[in-house]
């Protein structure tokens, strides 16, 4: 008999059980390979659909292949635990060594959560749902499936595969301990091993349906090659520019050098401390692109803090590169992820033709370079189910870099830490953190091990001066209840009887639209012809990309600000990151240092006058309640800024300086040290770091009511801690909205019925026409009846009234972030 692993839709060719299970295993194993694992990663794929070989599940395909319309329920034979259980019956018998039962947890537990993700070993509730899928469900026709598999694979090849996969794990279990690293190491490297088997067994399966020979592979040394040379050309071009002996520029090319000799280092984790204005990207992609090429990286991939910051930074790598193929950008779509990505139950299948779009590339991150965001890093370590993880293996083997690093959510921090740990020491990539503001993750308590003198930049504190460009004005203590709208406006037209331009910065939507209200009713700007913007996360990308940068009908803010014209700009702080754009006056209200730092940078960017000023005010029109991480940055800065008008030598004479960065951090971590594992309100504030470190809460819980040891060694509650993982609150819904003739446009389209392809493409576009709206901004919305519901529900749409030019989306009311990192 022959027993099917899948049936092609357009032909009904079959895949074989056997023949799947071998390409999957030669998949796994040649991810795994890349850090030593090869025998664990492929043992897995080898079991994976084991329990496929029964006549339960042949007929259940035929079925479903015959009534693609009526298909039988999914999930009603399960296939996925039979691998599992028959590593678990054989290796994890009483006689056996510790070390083997290790290893047959780790295997049959990535078997087993093929289709939904990793479970439990010890749960909350004082279970082992591991143990209950391998021991005591109970499994028609195991015993055939067990007999068809061992026809084809001799157990004692089995025995030897399972042997190299023991060695392969305790070598790593060596490597943890040697470096201090806590048990949470152990955790990811499960991950990644079942990333392996996720990844192998989705590509397989696409290849067959789509009928492909075999995936291409990318010669990523030759395009690392190639674009070093363009990279080379195009800094060799800047210097010769009009301005390029400026001082600001040399500065910049030195530091840029210094980047280029720093990437014969060996893999390890560095820090690129640049001034804000110092040319971040191009010097991080030249050290990049050179330590891939003498490491013999596979890929570069930037993350970043914001969306705002993707679109810049791909697009300016992009033009000097000139190969768009090579080149990602992972946005977090959640429309996309909303419509397409359908969670697999326990055993489930997915029968339906996936076309080959770039959902799939984006999903497997097979491009030499990516460009993502912190949120989509931390979702591949964290987040639940199978399709986040299946790029964990990716990151293996590369060069990182972590674009304004100091934006790591507050409560993520230990688990970022424990990531970059797990890629240094075991996933063998290099990792560069870059910021200003260096936040001082070595001096937490789950901390980061930087490799040793890890700082790219030579004499910081000498950088910091000769790159001043600003001096920082405190008028907090003008008015210790803050401006209001009227005295914040009243403030800014004194500065632009003395400038061109002044960009203020509040930390709410609401002040920030207050005061560029009030500001449109001042007559005399308005006489002469000053222009006042607004900017905030209420506009979708495409707008504020136009506000910035332009369009077929006007100029953008940069252009029109490098022609000196007359503007003020008011905007949240989704303008402090990333964008590359400059002020003669900046006036920021009361936030984090870091905050303040970054703000500082859109002034006087480039150099061209001695000093500006940049101003520190407080707000009155701000409501933080709903944003405790900028109010506990605001109150540890008044902190600072105290210590500064005591004592400013103490702080090197400037609020910027590296040691009053450094003073800051101190205190914010400090006071946040509680929040920064991930605590969860709904397991009595019980963190999500230890869940999946050594779960000793709910292990000691399991000992009182079962009066005994668990029966596994392993502990890690998994499926528990991805279930309460979000990296930012996700208590928004993306709608798509009617910016310009392409956002109608495409709600238009989108209300048709579309082949598979075309609501791909639709769906990518739309990426620039979304604004996140949060739950009380929706729920008015609804009721003003200009919600409009695309596909089925699956896609939100907001009518013509509900989007405004200046504005963007209309409801009233604060939201709960303001940052655009989703």
């Amino acid at each position: 008999m022959t027993y099917i692993a899948h049936i092609r839709q357009k032909d009904n060719e079959i895949q074989t059980v056997q023949a799947h299970l071998i390409e999957v295993q030669l998949g796994a194993e040649q991810a795994g390979e890349k850090i030593g694992i090869k025998n664990l990663a492929g043992i897995t794929g080898l079991l994976h659909d084991m329990g496929k070989n029964t006549e339960l599940f042949r007929d259940y395909i035929q079925e479903a292949a015959a009534n693609p319309d009526k298909p039988p329920q999914k999930g009603s034979v399960d296939h996925s635990t039979a691998g599992g259980k028959l590593i678990h019956e054989r290796y994890h018998i009483s006689q056996a060594a510790p070390q083997f039962k290790v290893t047959a947890e780790w295997i049959a537990n990535c078997i087993i959560s093929h289709h939904q993700g990793l479970r439990d070993y010890v749960s909350p509730d004082q279970t082992s749902p591991y143990i209950e899928r391998v021991v005591t469900k109970e499994l028609k026709q195991y015993q055939q499936a067990k007999e068809e598999f061992f026809k084809n694979n001799p157990p004692e090849h089995l025995d030897s595969l399972f042997e190299l996969a023991t060695a392969e794990l305790q070598h790593y279990i060596k490597i943890i301990k040697d470096h201090k690293l806590p048990p949470i190491t152990g955790s990811l490297l499960m991950k990644y091993m079942f990333s392996c088997l996720i990844d192998a067994d989705r590509t397989n399966t696409r290849i067959f349906e789509e009928n492909e020979a075999s995936t291409k592979l990318i010669d990523h040394r030759s395009f690392f090659h190639k674009s070093y040379t363009l990279l080379s050309q195009h800094l060799a071009a800047l210097e010769q520019g009009d301005s390029a002996n400026s001082p600001i520029n040399l500065l910049r090319r030195e530091m840029s050098r210094q980047c280029e000799e720093f990437a014969y280092r060996p893999s390890g984790v560095y820090t690129l401390s640049i001034p804000t204005g110092g040319g971040k990207t191009l010097a991080s992609m030249r050290y990049a692109l050179k330590h891939a090429i003498e490491h013999n990286k596979e890929r570069i991939i930037y993350i970043v803090p914001y969306t705002t910051i993707i679109e810049q930074n791909a697009a300016e790598i992009r033009n000097i590169l000139q190969n768009d193929d090579m080149i990602l950008e992972h946005h977090s779509n959640v429309i996309d992820d909303k419509f397409e990505d359908r969670q697999d139950d326990d055993n489930g299948e997915m029968y339906e033709v996936r076309t080959k779009n770039l959902k799939l590339a984006r999903d497997h991150w097979d491009r030499p370079i990516i460009f993502t965001t912190m949120v989509q890093f931390l979702n591949t370590f964290y987040a639940k189910g199978t399709r986040n993880v299946r790029r964990l293996h990716q990151l293996s083997n590369a060069v990182i870099v972590f674009d304004e690093v100091q934006s790591v959510p507050v409560h993520c921090i230990s688990l970022f830490n424990a990531a970059l740990n797990f890629l240094h020491v075991i996933g063998r990539s290099s990792l560069l953190l870059c910021t200003a503001t260096q936040p001082g993750l070595d001096f937490v308590k789950h901390k980061l091990h930087f490799s040793e003198e890890p700082e790219i930049i030579q004499d910081l504190d000498h950088v910091g001066r000769s790159f001043k460009r600003v001096e920082i004005h405190d008028l907090t203590q003008q008015s210790p209840s803050g401006w209001g709208a009227e005295e914040l406006s009243s403030f800014v037209q004194d500065q632009m009887r003395e400038v061109n331009s002044v960009l203020v910065i509040l930390n709410t939507k609401m002040a920030v639209r207050k005061l560029f209200e009030t500001l449109n009713e001042v007559e005399w700007l308005q006489d002469e012809g000053v222009q006042i913007v607004h900017l905030s996360t209420n506009m979708c990308p495409a707008h504020r990309k136009d506000v910035f940068s332009g369009n077929d009908e006007q100029e953008g803010l940069i252009q029109r600000l490098a022609k000196g014209e007359r503007i003020i700009c008011v905007s949240t702080q989704l303008i402090e990151a990333g964008v590359n754009i400059s002020f003669e006056c900046v006036v920021r209200s009361l936030a984090g240092l870091d905050s303040i730092a970054q703000a500082a940078g859109r002034c006087n960017r480039h150099g061209k006058d001695e000093r500006r000023n940049v101003y520190i005010v407080r707000a009155s029109d701000e409501v933080l309640t709903h944003l405790p991480d900028i109010k506990i940055g605001a109150e540890k800065t008044e902190r600072v800024l105290q210590e500064f008008r005591d004592n400013p030598a103490l702080l090197g004479n400037d609020l910027l300086s590296s040691a009053a960065i450094a003073r800051y951090f101190e205190y914010y971590f400090h006071h946040i040290e509680d929040k920064m594992h991930y605590p969860i309100k709904k397991l009595e504030q019980k963190n999500l770091f230890d869940l999946i470190d050594r779960n000793r809460y709910y292990v000691d819980a399991y000992r009182l009511k079962h009066a005994k040891q668990p029966e596994v060694l392993n502990h890690y509650a998994i499926a528990t801690a991805e279930k309460y993982f979000e990296a930012i609150s996700n208590n928004a819904t993306a709608v798509i909205v009617p910016y310009g003739h392409k956002g109608k446009q495409l709600i238009l389209d989108l209300n048709g019925e579309l082949e598979p392809n075309e609501l791909g493409d639709l769906l990518r576009e739309a990426q620039q026409y979304t604004v996140n709206i949060y739950d009380q901004e929706l729920r008015q919305l609804e009721k003003n009846g200009d919600v409009i519901h695309l596909l089925h529900g699956h896609v939100l749409a907001l009518r013509e009234p509900a989007y405004s030019e200046h504005f963007g989306v209309e409801p009233k009311g604060e939201g709960t972030w303001d940052m655009a990192v989703i």
